[in-house]
């Protein structure tokens, strides 16, 4: 008797399932009839009817038979699509470790940077000082390490003894006749103010020596003094220096950069000064100087000191007169001063 009920129930069953699968074609087909029916020229499909087929072909084993507008292939596609999409959105969900933006990463770069011996917890607090909160994991990650031990650089040790600083150099001047005179320069780097020039027309060490002790009274001696390796600042030269207390500081070969405040004032005398005379003798060459440091000293502004001149100068208010113009260095410039007509 069980045989035969057996039978029976998969005889129901059989004929239940053909009679499900002929509708589910049915649909499928239908489907994509009304899919060509809404495109022009190919298949336009929407979300829903990516959907239907991803289903389709979970739980339709003859769905590739009525397949027709796309390949079995971009079906399976869109499944792995979906699949992504949804542990993308579960991931979000999760409340992980914010992104750090490209501000943050930029910032703790420049830190880095700027001050190489910094270790990150230094360089944490720095950025909570900023309201900037992130982990010691990401400034580790982000911050850039020195490939040599932490040294302070050229710029920072001219900054850190500006005050303590002097700068001497040569510069050459044709005369009308051809001869070649030298004018040394001596520059203290606080107000750039010219302590001391002489000109010769044959420079040797026990006279630049010399010139050293002139500079420098006893009550105004330098602890630094800039310059660059030329041989004319010889044994004796560097004992007067010596003598005096004063530590050299020499220049790299055939770097002039390192020595910027001398050489922006020898082109500032060249280019405001001498370019615009004919120098006759070394007299005049001495004359023509002498002017233009006093002009700079006392006149001529400066960037760098905030727009002032050397030895100070004084803002005079409009309360105070007329606006006149005095020449400067033989009329080559001019200052300008209110006075009360």
């Amino acid at each position: 008797m069980l045989p035969i009920v057996q039978a029976l129930l998969g005889f129901v069953v059989g004929t239940f399932r053909s009679r499900i699968g002929l509708q589910v074609e049915n649909v499928a087909l239908r489907h994509q009839l009304a899919v060509y029916k809404r495109s022009s020229h190919q298949p336009s499909l929407c979300p829903s009817d990516r959907m239907l087929w991803t289903w389709l072909a979970r739980h339709w084993g003859r769905w590739r038979e009525v397949l027709v507008f796309v390949q079995p292939a971009t079906v399976i596609a869109w499944q792995r699509q979906r699949f992504r999409a949804h542990w993308v959105r579960l991931s979000q969900r999760r409340a992980g470790r914010p992104i750090v933006s490209q501000e943050v990463r930029t910032v703790i770069r420049d830190i880095s940077i700027a001050n190489p011996h910094w270790g990150s917890p230094r360089i944490l607090g720095e950025l909570r000082k900023l309201g900037i909160t992130v982990a010691k994991s990401t400034v580790e990650k982000y911050r850039i390490r020195p490939h040599r031990p932490p040294s302070p650089s050229w710029r920072a040790f001219l900054k850190n003894h500006v005050s303590e600083i002097v700068a001497l150099d040569f510069f050459t001047v044709p005369t009308v006749t051809f001869r070649v005179l030298f004018v040394l320069i001596v520059l203290a780097h606080d107000r750039r103010r010219i302590l001391h020039f002489n000109v010769t027309e044959h420079p040797t060490a026990q006279w630049t020596a010399q010139q050293l002790v002139e500079a420098f009274p006893w009550d105004s001696v330098p602890r630094y003094l800039l310059r660059d390796r030329d041989g004319i600042y010889g044994p004796i030269f560097r004992r007067h220096a010596a003598g005096l207390g004063i530590e050299e500081i020499l220049t790299t070969a055939q770097s002039p950069w390192q020595d910027p405040y001398a050489e922006r004032v020898i082109g500032s005398i060249r280019r405001e000064c001498l370019d615009h005379v004919i120098v006759f003798s070394e007299g005049h060459l001495r004359r023509l100087v002498t002017s233009y440091v006093d002009y700079y000293h006392r006149w001529r502004t400066h960037l760098s000191l905030a727009m002032d001149a050397p030895d100070g100068r004084a803002v005079q208010p409009p309360e105070q007169g007329q606006i006149f113009a005095v020449p400067e260095v033989g009329g080559l410039h001019h200052r300008y001063e209110r006075r009360v007509a």
